[in-house]
């Protein structure tokens, strides 16, 4: 009789040990009690779980970093390429993640696949490249949305590659040589006008002052002298010209 006493002893406080579960920091408990959810999730720290009666499912409320594989796509202008992203989100309501969806991790991969695929067929290349925290904000949104009712928060979506074909890296290099050889061309534009401008205030100050062209001939000329050369150049005064052209127009009229 001592004996079973002391083996039902044993039992008893084996099963209250097995019953006792620690949860870390970052964890919740939902317990099941004869199939039916308790209100409230338990945690973290000891909890008390009466198998065969309770039922328990570990949540973590860390953010999970999720890869989303490269998916195929075709962008809104018609061009083919392979894009992947990275999903973080967090549990908020565990007892939702729980029941209202079978394996929520596997469900929001498949989910963050399906929207990248669908909003990125809605959007030109150049966007993609150019505005992609437009399109990560859009993907954000929409996911969150979508598993809103599943009690999971998605905090942000980023795209991390886009992969273009060959011809269209060249035609893009094309592109952006065409564009730059056209600021090139215009900027090149912009500096013969205001070049020209400054010619035109310069006839106009040299007009009213014909000595300031005989400064500029005597600046020319110790100029050339300075650099080793044997070319000499002598200035001609445009006066000097004009008295010629008058001795000549008597000439012919006499």
């Amino acid at each position: 009789m001592p004996q079973i006493f002391y083996l039902a002893i044993g039992i008893f406080f084996f099963y209250i040990f097995s019953c006792i579960k620690i949860l870390k920091e970052y964890e919740k408990g939902v317990i099941f009690r004869l199939g039916r959810v308790l209100k409230e999730p338990k945690g973290p720290g000891i909890i008390i779980v009466f198998y065969p009666f309770d039922q328990m499912e570990r949540v973590s409320l860390r953010i999970v970093t999720m890869d989303v594989p490269s998916q195929d796509i075709i962008t809104k202008d018609n061009v083919t390429a392979k894009v992947n992203a990275v999903v973080y989100f967090r549990v908020m309501n565990p007892i939702d993640a729980v029941i209202k969806v079978d394996n929520f991790l596997y469900a929001t991969s498949q989910l963050a696949q399906t929207t990248l695929r669908s909003i990125l067929g809605e959007s030109e290349l150049d966007e993609l490249l150019a505005a992609r925290e437009k399109v990560n904000t859009k993907l954000q949104k929409i996911l969150d949305e979508q598993t809103d009712p599943w009690g999971i928060k998605v905090t942000s979506v980023e795209v991390k590659h886009v992969e273009i074909p060959a011809d269209m890296q060249r035609a893009m290099a094309r592109q952006a040589q065409a564009e730059r050889e056209r600021r090139a061309k215009v900027i090149s534009a912009e500096g013969e006008y205001q070049a020209s401008e400054k010619l035109a205030l310069a006839s106009k100050v040299l007009e009213d002052r014909p000595v300031a062209i005989q400064m500029r001939y005597l600046q020319t000329l110790v100029e050339i002298s300075a650099e080793n050369n044997s070319t000499v150049v002598f200035p001609i005064p445009i006066e000097l010209l004009k008295s010629f052209l008058k001795m000549k127009e008597g000439t012919a009229k006499d």
